[in-house]
């Protein structure tokens, strides 16, 4: 028999029980060591929660601060800030936005609210409000569709701009005197000399015809240069009109053909941007251009001819006159457009000033490219609204 089966059964009982003592004291220990494992990363964890709620809490001050800051900022800012929501409805709008609009614009449908209270201008992007001048920029706000509006009350600087432009004039009035009185006596003496002719009583009725036909045309010669004088101080109203530029080129055309026929000097129009519209002054757009061909045919001679040709170069509508003239000196080309400044005997000096005063109140400019023997080629640079060119 085995020693197993010879020992007593308590002897049996009291091993098996050590055995399972044996192994609880072993699960026992662990399950001491996993919960000291538990308890160490608990208070890391405890540790990094606290660093990072620290960190939270820092960042929401900081955001809490930079937002009242902004709110602060929007609330003393001059100009008006509108945010639109995905329905392009008034969301926010900061003080200065509710004193122009109105204290109830938030909640309000902004494309119904710009309809009835907005005046468009011919300035891009610039809205009249009531006596207002407004300038309006859009920027996204979200990808949910959300937008804001900046809108800035420019009617100070527009108020600035028109008062220096007047005294810009008036400096070019104050320099341009001297010239004014010369270019005026020179008429008015001639005409004086033929109307004293008139009055001899024995000249024949032929003479007496043809001294008061020069007289006449001396005080007509004055009647011009006067009025061209005003116009040049008054300045043009660029108004609001709306032209084609086919149509602006068939006014001028029609104005001028009979002096080139009269002067045997060819025209020619070409227009490549015929549908291509301009906002401002017709009649005095039309005038301008009527200043350039006048100028371009006095500069040519009989057999000549001069073009007047429109194109689309970007959103600009390039008009050009060009002449087979003798050109401009070089050394007189940056002169041309001085108030006075002429090579003709007969000429104001004007026509050239006045259709460049007109260009620039359109937002335009006016340049002259010339060299001797080649003629000249003056060219305007308006902002236009491109459309499908079409040939005149």
């Amino acid at each position: 028999m085995s020693q197993v089966a010879q020992m007593p059964s308590h002897e049996l009982k009291a091993q098996e029980l050590q055995r399972a003592f044996d192994a609880f004291n072993q699960v026992s220990l662990a399950l001491t060591q996993s919960y000291q494992g538990l308890q160490g990363r608990v208070e890391s964890l405890t540790a990094e929660l606290a660093v990072a709620n620290g960190e939270l809490r820092q960042q929401y001050e900081e955001k809490e601060a930079l937002s009242e800051r902004l709110s602060l900022l929007l609330n003393a800012l001059p100009a008006g800030v509108v945010v639109l929501d995905s329905a392009a409805r008034v969301s926010e709008a900061n003080p200065a936005a509710a004193e122009m609009f109105g204290p109830m614009v938030v909640g309000a449908a902004w494309p119904a609210l710009a309809q009835v209270r907005l005046v468009a201008t011919e300035a891009p992007a610039e809205w009249q409000l009531d006596s207002r001048r407004l300038a309006i920029v859009e920027s996204a706000l979200d990808s949910a569709g959300g937008r804001i509006l900046l809108i800035h009350d420019v009617t100070a600087a527009h108020g600035l701009k028109a008062e220096v432009e007047r005294n810009q004039r008036l400096v070019a009035m104050g320099e341009m005197a001297a010239s004014l009185a010369h270019q005026l006596r020179t008429p008015l003496a001639t005409a004086l000399l033929y109307s004293a002719n008139l009055g001899q009583a024995d000249i024949s009725n032929e003479a007496r015809a043809r001294f008061a036909g020069k007289t006449t045309t001396q005080l007509k010669r004055l009647e011009r240069l006067i009025q061209e004088v005003l116009l040049f101080a008054r300045g043009e109203s660029i108004g609001r009109d709306t032209t084609l530029a086919r149509q602006l080129l068939a006014d001028a055309a029609q104005t001028v053909e009979p002096l080139f026929v009269d002067k045997n000097v060819a025209f020619r129009v070409v227009c490549e941007a015929s549908e291509t519209t301009v906002t401002g002054s017709r009649k005095a757009l039309v005038g301008a251009l009527v200043n350039l061909l006048e100028n371009a045919l006095q500069a040519c001679s009989a057999g000549g001819e001069v073009t007047l040709g429109a194109s689309l170069v970007g959103e600009q509508l390039r008009i050009a006159v060009r002449d087979t003239g003798p050109g401009i000196a070089l050394e007189i080309q940056a002169r041309v457009f001085e108030p006075f400044f002429t090579t003709r005997g007969q000429g104001t000096g004007l026509g050239l000033a006045i259709a460049l005063g007109v260009v620039r109140a359109h937002g335009g400019t006016v340049n002259v490219v010339s060299h001797p023997g080649e003629g000249s080629e003056f060219v305007i640079m308006l902002p236009g609204r491109p459309a499908a060119g079409q040939h005149c």
